[in-house]
């Protein structure tokens, strides 16, 4: 039996960022390195590459707000998180028994959800500081620079924790589907996320009882 974990709209958003995030991660490494200038081919070369790239960035950010308020209630930080970070070790070592049971998302999903905002926040303003031709001249050089420094770490940072939001989901068979067809198997939800089972089972049941009467 399957249960739902996802709706059609925030699986929809969350692809809709995915996708602005390799296009501007890729125009972005192109600008940052020469070294990597030959992602600008991808974009019809260096100036479309320079043009483009703050509206992927632009266009993220905004896409992301529709996703963080759609699941941000589910990201706050509880006691039992702070118990599962000090378990996570054993964990890492594939022993997933004595770990603490969680709602929605555990720990490391909160960690990477916080890093994704905290990131794009900084990203949009820093960029804004250095946006040639029309927001730069608001801003001196040496406070620009620092712009494109903080931007570069929080650039890594957004990377990173992709990174990890992927190994993760595919590391944990079952976890993919979710976001490709916004369902995940009872057992995976009873094994993983069994608060967030014993939620969604408990409405269930009242609905069928609700139905009944």
């Amino acid at each position: 039996m399957f249960i739902t974990r996802y709706r059609d709209f925030t699986r929809m958003n969350h692809w809709f960022v995915a996708l602005l995030f390799i296009a501007a991660g890729l125009t972005g490494l192109a600008l940052f390195h020469p070294s990597m200038y030959f992602f600008s081919t991808l974009f019809g070369g260096g100036y479309w590459t320079r043009v483009l790239h703050p509206f992927f960035g632009l266009l993220m950010v905004l896409g992301f707000v529709g996703l963080f308020f759609a699941v941000v209630r589910d990201n706050f930080w509880t006691k039992s998180d702070t118990a599962w970070v000090k378990k996570a070790p054993q964990l890492l070592k594939g022993d997933e028994s004595g770990m603490p049971p969680v709602h929605k998302y555990n720990a490391g999903q909160k960690g990477v959800f916080w890093i994704f905002a905290i990131s794009l926040v900084l990203l949009l303003i820093t960029g804004f500081m250095f946006w040639q031709p029309w927001f730069a001249h608001f801003f001196p050089i040496p406070l620009r620079r620092i712009a494109m420094l903080v931007h570069a770490i929080a650039a890594f940072a957004l990377v990173m924790s992709v990174i990890i939001h992927v190994y993760a989901a595919i590391w944990v068979k079952g976890s993919f589907r979710a976001m490709t067809r916004g369902t995940v198997h009872e057992d995976w939800a009873k094994s993983h996320h069994p608060l967030w089972y014993k939620e969604v089972a408990g409405k269930a049941n009242q609905e069928v009882t609700r139905k009944k009467h």
